[in-house]
């Protein structure tokens, strides 16, 4: 019997994209969940759009699970978003996010542990990148774009800024001996990569969604 996978996360892995024909977030058709069913994987799907780590754990802990299986973590896109409103109105002083670093890294290594002690083996995501000009766009539609502009130096501040929690997931994974899912360096590396992110500049495409089930499915084959 296959092992149950659960997965707790964002909108990433919930499979949301952003349709700008109805100008709204909606759940793509082609994502990596429904993919993966279709393979025949046993995927528990507990991904909330705009969840936090935090609030993920909350989650974790009210859920009933059948031990032995895996316990796939993602999150950091929430987790590292600035309040845009207040860095408009403040460019002079700093913004963390809404995990800062440190607490979001703690997390994960709670997440961890707990998963571990409840029988499940834990998994964790490196999302895929941001695309700094597309989210600045984006969170600049109704904000003043100079003075954001001001607070980050520079638009790519965006996605150095996003690639510190990346960084902070692979430390976790590092040093509590959890295994990766890298969708990162995938899209990183891929060269339609604009085609594989939504207008939003955050959200995976249906492109992407497709692509982060090819990832997911080899790293399953190897894993077996």
């Amino acid at each position: 019997m296959k092992k149950t996978i659960y997965l707790w996360g964002d909108s990433i892995g919930r499979g949301v994209v952003y349709n700008p024909e109805r100008r709204r977030y909606c759940l793509a058709q082609t994502r990596c969940e429904k993919l993966l069913q279709e393979k025949g994987v046993p995927l528990v799907n507990r991904a909330r759009m705009g969840a936090t780590i935090g609030e993920g754990y909350a989650d974790f802990v009210a859920t009933a699970v059948d031990g032995e299986g895996l316990a796939v973590i993602e999150y950091g896109g929430n987790d590292c978003d600035l309040d845009w409103r207040a860095v408009a109105e403040q460019p002079e002083v700093f913004h963390d996010g809404k995990t800062p670093i440190a607490e979001f890294e703690e997390m994960l290594r709670l997440f961890v542990e707990s998963a571990r002690a409840r029988g499940l083996e834990p998994v964790l995501v490196l999302p895929p990148p941001l695309y700094p000009e597309r989210y600045f766009d984006w969170v600049c539609r109704d904000l003043d774009r100079d003075a954001v502009r001001d607070y980050l130096g520079d638009v790519g501040h965006i996605g150095r800024w996003h690639a510190c929690y990346v960084e902070a997931i692979r430390r976790a994974a590092r040093d509590t001996g959890s295994r990766l899912l890298d969708f990162y360096n995938p899209f990183m590396q891929a060269m339609n990569f604009p085609d594989l992110i939504c207008a939003d500049g955050i959200h995976p495409s249906e492109a992407g969604q497709e692509l982060m089930a090819r990832v997911a499915m080899r790293a399953l084959a190897q894993a077996s």
